[in-house]
């Protein structure tokens, strides 16, 4: 039994869907009688540029399609695997070599980007003097990576995805002839999921279409694809909105126990923004492209922690009207323990804090000093400095602590294996190169005073991941 996607590949230019762009001057091309030596189909990936390709290489020569057929004038090669001069050399010998049935002798390169420059400097030769019995129809999802000089000597042709209403009323038409059961939103889940891609939708479909002798529902769709519910979805948007850390932290934990993915979490959230983009959501889009591997929890946690908006609300995502008296900074300071990549949190650390550990036993605890904030040092520029060096070790950062006095930076790593990593020479490197000039100690992990403050974000992480943060158990090679 063939793949549904195999079985619904159009035969002819007219069969063709949501491609009007492409497949209407194509056949008055064809109609009337002028046809290029060379063709350029770019787009993404599944939208059906082999596939046009296939049908214009045999409707140029009258050839009846049909996906089993075998015609030795069409000719068809993969440009990932065939990519070397050799290649090319060894097909413009062939070109010279009259059709056999035919009157084109037709030429397929699939992924032509993936050629070398020699390769497309040999190619381009035959290009600008090509036989008249030879057509070449090249693919690709890269355009930018095809040089000018073939671009220029070829006629281009733009595929685009499917709109959402095509792709349903398409779906909609498979399912009405294979007899498939399904409701509609259902279906819609599918036509989202596919992205525009026929090929993805249709493979998507024949999946879930075993699922029950009965109708589809979402509920059945949602959980074979291993997909989110939109109003959890919904619910951690608004508590980043309303800086609910407790609540993202709640809801988080709760999708990742159920199996989903943090990469489709970030994914579901992108696309919903995309969607209906907000003020207060559009900033969040740049840290939700970062959610991968590894550490795709963290950075997504990390992504989530409110730094900008809800600055001052309180972890039960209760905003205050008005703003709060601030005489002794005491508020500031509460407001940045709860969130250590706030803006409050990049306030440098008193002096007091500095104490050392046998200092502790004093009665009365010393009052806090001002913070030193004459050297202007913020934690949170730092770490994104480092983050444009380095990724790898702003993601180790993240389980630290830190304090800031004379010009001095602490940092007091969470684990021994945070230590042995930022304490290499070539990782200090980056960290005094981000810092600018400042002194920065790393201190080992059973060095760091019982009065440090709790870095919020990392214990909300720990939470997350079980009481355990995951790192790469020294395997990094930073």
């Amino acid at each position: 039994m063939k793949a549904l996607y195999r079985k619904y590949r159009p035969k002819l230019l007219s069969e063709v869907v949501g491609q009007e762009q492409v497949t209407k001057p194509l056949s008055n091309s064809l109609k009337q009688g002028k046809v290029s030596h060379a063709y350029l189909f770019i787009g993404p990936r599944g939208c059906g540029k082999t596939t046009v390709a296939r049908i214009l290489a045999h409707e140029v020569n009258d050839f009846k399609y049909e996906l089993e057929d075998d015609y030795v004038d069409i000719i068809e090669i993969d440009g990932a695997s065939n990519r070397g001069i050799d290649n090319i050399r060894e097909l413009r010998e062939k070109v010279m070599i009259a059709p056999t049935s035919g009157k084109y002798k037709v030429y397929i390169i699939d992924e032509v980007h993936m050629l070398t420059k020699e390769a497309f400097n040999a190619l381009l030769k035959t290009l600008e003097e090509p036989p008249e019995h030879v057509i070449f129809i090249m693919a690709t999802t890269d355009a930018y990576k095809v040089p000018i000089t073939i671009t220029s000597r070829t006629q281009t042709y733009t595929f685009k995805l499917a709109d959402k209403a095509v792709m349903l009323d398409f779906l909609k038409s498979v399912c009405e002839k294979e007899k498939i059961k399904i409701a509609d939103d259902a279906l819609k889940i599918i036509a989202k999921r596919g992205g525009g891609s026929f090929r993805d939708s249709l493979s998507l479909l024949d999946q879930i279409s075993t699922l029950s002798d009965k109708e589809i529902t979402k509920e059945l769709v949602v959980n074979a694809l291993g997909l989110p519910e939109d109003e959890k979805i919904n619910d951690l948007l608004n508590q980043y909105i309303n800086g609910d850390i407790d609540g993202v932290t709640s809801t988080v934990k709760d999708l990742l126990l159920s199996g989903i993915k943090p990469e489709t979490l970030a994914e579901e959230m992108t696309n919903i923004i995309i969607e209906n983009p907000k003020p207060e959501l559009v900033s969040l889009l740049s840290k939700l492209i970062e959610v991968k591997s590894p550490f795709a929890e963290a950075r997504l946690l990390v992504a989530l922690m409110p730094t900008t908006i809800g600055v001052s609300a309180s972890s039960s995502g209760s905003r205050p009207s008005g703003p709060s008296p601030r005489a002794d900074g005491a508020n500031s300071r509460a407001a940045a323990l709860r969130n250590p990549l706030s803006p409050d949190a990049e306030t440098p650390t008193t002096s007091a804090l500095r104490k050392s550990p046998s200092s502790e036993a004093s009665a009365t605890p010393a009052a806090p000093a001002t913070p030193d904030v004459s050297s202007g040092f913020s934690w949170e520029e730092f770490l994104q400095k480092v983050k444009e060096l380095n990724d790898a070790i702003y993601l180790q950062l993240l389980k630290t602590e830190h304090q800031f006095s004379n010009n001095v930076l602490d940092i007091y790593p969470n684990k021994k294996i945070v230590y042995t990593i930022l304490s290499r020479d070539n990782n200090k490197k980056i960290l005094i190169d981000a810092a600018g000039g400042i002194k920065i100690v790393v201190h080992a992990a059973d060095e760091k005073p019982e009065n440090m403050p709790k870095n919020e974000t990392l214990a909300k992480i720990s939470d997350i991941m079980g009481g355990e943060v995951i790192d790469d158990g020294g395997r990094s090679p930073f």
